[in-house]
């Protein structure tokens, strides 16, 4: 691709990303159309065009992979992340210039809200159940491939922690049958997800394990509190356990981890980080050895031994 393609590719991206978005918000993978609309065929036909619809006379239908993630009672929908990515990350994007000029996060310039970060966007049941939902779709792609990286056959119970809907616990189960495995999250999670152990990581006592894992959790904090967070799991592991982790791991030709890098910025206090960064935290907290795999899904994985 020459640089002036990729210009004009990258100038039109977010008109690609958005005319999906407002797709899964007025429901069309899911059948509704808006009948009062007169330009709803520029939204169908924008969909055809993008390999989300296919059109036969004046009717039109979902393609097999908007059928499969974009519809929102399939099991493997991402619409839950697409609705909030439309409402919470786009706004904050547009952001952007001073999330990198102040360094921090864009919560309280888009919304005007203070306090935690996502505590007002998901104050209420249901959109944290939404949410929930679209790390779902994610944790559907990728958990299989972060439990598949390594040979965690030695370990009997896992425990993930902020394991959300217990994707990677459940792929854990199904890949090593003799694991036993708990999901442990913050009460409001739990309520949500039956038999989910509540706790907050930071806080409270860890449940008894030999492994542990933390899925798309350290890129949301700081330093200081990464440092504390791994520093308390290797305290409660008993020799020859291991921090399981499912984290994007930045290289410089690795475009959707920087992409991601970026997001961290505008959404939290965290950053994507590399696999010797991460090697560098971990040893630093008592670990003794440390490896790294890319996965080919969208996380990668590092394990970490006691």
């Amino acid at each position: 691709m020459t640089t002036s393609n990729n210009v004009l590719d990258l100038i039109d991206a977010f008109r690609r990303s958005k005319t999906m978005f407002a797709a899964v918000e007025l429901g069309i993978f899911d059948g509704r159309r808006p009948a009062d609309s007169k330009e709803l065929p520029r939204l169908l036909d924008a969909c055809v065009a993008l390999g989300l619809l296919e059109k036969h006379g004046e009717t039109y239908v979902n393609t097999p992979e908007a059928d499969k993630f974009l519809r929102s009672d399939s099991p493997d929908t991402l619409s839950g992340y697409i609705r909030y990515s439309n409402n919470a990350l786009y706004p904050m994007w547009g952001h952007l210039e001073d999330a990198v000029r102040e360094g921090s996060h864009r919560w309280t310039q888009t919304f005007g809200w203070d306090g935690p970060i996502f505590s007002h966007f998901f104050r209420t049941e249901d959109a944290m159940r939404e949410f929930q939902k679209g790390m779902h779709g994610f944790g559907q792609l990728s958990s299989p491939a972060v439990v598949a990286a390594f040979d965690l056959s030695r370990f009997r119970r896992l425990v993930d922690l902020g394991g959300g809907t217990g994707h990677l616990a459940e792929a854990a189960r199904n890949r090593y049958p003799h694991l036993e495995a708990a999901v442990f999250d913050l009460p409001r999670v739990a309520n949500l997800f039956p038999g989910t152990i509540a706790g907050d990581f930071f806080v409270d006592p860890l449940p008894a394990a030999d492994l542990y894992s933390l899925g798309r959790i350290l890129h949301d904090w700081s330093e200081e509190k990464i440092t504390k967070l791994l520093a308390k799991i290797h305290a409660v592991l008993p020799e020859g356990g291991a921090l399981l982790i499912a984290e994007k791991l930045l290289q410089p030709d690795y475009v959707s981890g920087h992409m991601q890098s970026l997001n961290m910025l505008i959404v939290t206090e965290g950053r994507e980080r590399s696999a010797s960064e991460y090697e560098s935290l971990l040893l630093a907290a008592g670990f003794s050895k440390v490896d790294s795999r890319r996965t080919g899904a969208p996380v990668d994985a590092i394990l970490a031994i006691k």
